[in-house]
């Protein structure tokens, strides 16, 4: 029997995180969020891309203001139609930044300030499911792929404890991560030091 390929792997974890309980999400991303702060990587980092959740992602939104507030220099990702490529802006203040994007999640505004994708010290993203050892199968698109690849910052990858599989088909594209949280667990992968 052969494994499924990504586009059924997809297909699968989308009815998997639909079936959940969306109540217990609060409390999941809560114990995330903690485990993100226990890193070394988030307490160093001084440049820091987080993400706008999506309704079935981990909601790392209050981490915003704790980073604007501790002085680091906050981005979020943002969807250059030209390139067909993420970007990086940086917001200053989240309640006047923000736009409706592409995808429907919000985004920086196009007069927030470019953040070079090689300024990056840390970039937390989503996925919809992520093995111990790094490999991320995200929505589809790559876009998250060729934003880590032009970055040499530490990549963290967040999701619930149901996306973590054994195995990911991977493709020659697909960049692996230095960390993948769930409520549970943190993985350190390619035994990098936390």
């Amino acid at each position: 029997m052969s494994e499924p390929g990504k586009a059924e792997l997809r297909s699968r974890i989308r009815a998997r995180l639909a079936a959940l309980d969306p109540a217990s999400r609060s409390v999941e991303s809560g114990r995330i969020r903690e485990r993100l702060k226990d890193l070394d990587a988030w307490r160093v980092a001084q440049t820091v891309l987080l993400f706008s959740p999506l309704r079935d992602e981990p909601d790392l939104w209050p981490l915003v203001d704790e980073a604007l507030v501790s002085g680091r220099r906050l981005a979020l990702p943002v969807f250059d139609a030209a390139s067909g490529t993420y970007a990086a802006r940086q917001i200053i203040h989240p309640e006047h930044d923000l736009v409706s994007g592409r995808f429907g999640v919000r985004e920086p505004g196009p007069g927030c300030p470019p953040v070079s994708l090689a300024a990056l010290d840390l970039i937390v993203l989503p996925g919809l499911a992520f093995t111990k050892e790094g490999s991320r199968l995200g929505r589809g698109g790559g876009f998250y792929d060729r934003l880590l690849q032009a970055s040499p910052a530490v990549r963290c990858g967040v999701g619930r404890d149901e996306q973590l599989l054994v195995h990911l088909p991977t493709e020659p594209h697909d960049v692996q991560l230095d960390f993948v949280l769930t409520p549970s667990c943190t993985h350190r992968c390619h035994g990098l030091p936390d």
